[in-house]
């Protein structure tokens, strides 16, 4: 299916003493460019989430952040009973040596190296948490963009509709066009009252009818339709096959403008280098 390169997800998992939830924002790029915020304890699995996402995702700029958000009972604060005893000594052996001294701030206290002991949350138990959010992260960024995804294809596919009618336009008026434009050859050279052999004329205008004949372009322009509408049926990454035929169909729009011998022509060529302009901004999305 389709698959835009835009998108935003989250994803998150319950983990002991708190919660894990990751944000992942995607947006289109040449290649896979991954890119994460992880808080200190995560950085070891950097790798395993690289390898996670390439499982999910093939092009594309994705920013992941990793956020633990710790409950009021996580990582409770205990004081260390034998450093405060050992403390304790230290203050009294100073008073017997030095007199009296003012009573200890228990904020000094505290903050003596030691006396606090805070609780260590399980790191297995929170890895696990993170890999099941990444996961649940990862598989909602993939349906966000196979949604935009869906919606680009079908403007893609509205807009080959408008490009055939635009070929079909050109290959419908071309014998008109040829007739009209070698009559106003027969006609000049009559104006110009110059005795010119018939035969020799006819192959004079069969040669230049043949330099502005557009019959080529117009089998390409509906081969090249076909594949873009094949393409977008495929289950993979098309956004480099569609962008290889956004140039293929450029290129014969500008052909069909350059041999234009009437108006009705540059007016549907330029229309048809609108119409594919417009499509390759759309392809310029998707994966």
């Amino acid at each position: 299916m389709t698959q835009s390169m835009t998108g935003f997800a989250q994803g998150e998992a319950e983990a002991h003493g708190g919660t894990i939830r990751w944000e992942l924002r995607s947006v289109n790029h040449r290649y896979l460019d991954l890119s994460f915020r992880l808080p200190d304890d995560f950085r070891a699995l950097e790798g395993n989430f690289r390898q996670r996402a390439g499982k999910y995702l093939s092009r594309g700029k994705v920013e992941a952040q990793l956020r633990y958000l710790a409950d009021a009972s996580a990582g409770a604060i205990e004081v260390d009973p034998e450093r405060l005893k050992q403390l304790k000594h230290a203050i009294d052996s100073t008073e017997r040596a030095w007199g009296s001294l003012e009573t200890p701030d228990p904020m000094d206290v505290l903050r003596f190296p030691g006396v606090v002991r805070e609780q260590k949350p399980d790191l297995t138990q929170l890895f696990e948490a993170a890999e099941t959010a990444f996961d649940r992260a990862l598989q909602d960024l993939r349906e966000a963009r196979r949604r935009e995804g869906q919606h680009l294809a079908d403007t893609l596919r509205e807009r080959c509709n408008a490009l055939a009618e635009q070929v079909e336009q050109v290959r419908t008026c071309l014998p008109e066009v040829r007739e009209e434009w070698m009559e106003r050859l027969r006609t000049r050279c009559r104006d110009l009252g110059v005795e010119v052999d018939a035969g020799r004329l006819e192959q004079e205008l069969a040669l230049v009818a043949q330099r502005a004949d557009v019959d080529e372009e117009m089998v390409r322009l509906d081969g090249h339709i076909h594949e873009v509408r094949a393409v977008l049926e495929r289950d993979e990454a098309i956004g480099r096959r569609l962008d290889f035929l956004m140039q293929e169909l450029n290129r014969e729009a500008n052909t069909l403008s350059s041999k234009s011998q009437d108006q009705r022509f540059t007016r549907a060529a330029v229309e048809m280098k609108v119409i594919i302009e417009q499509m390759r901004e759309q392809v310029q999305n998707l994966e």
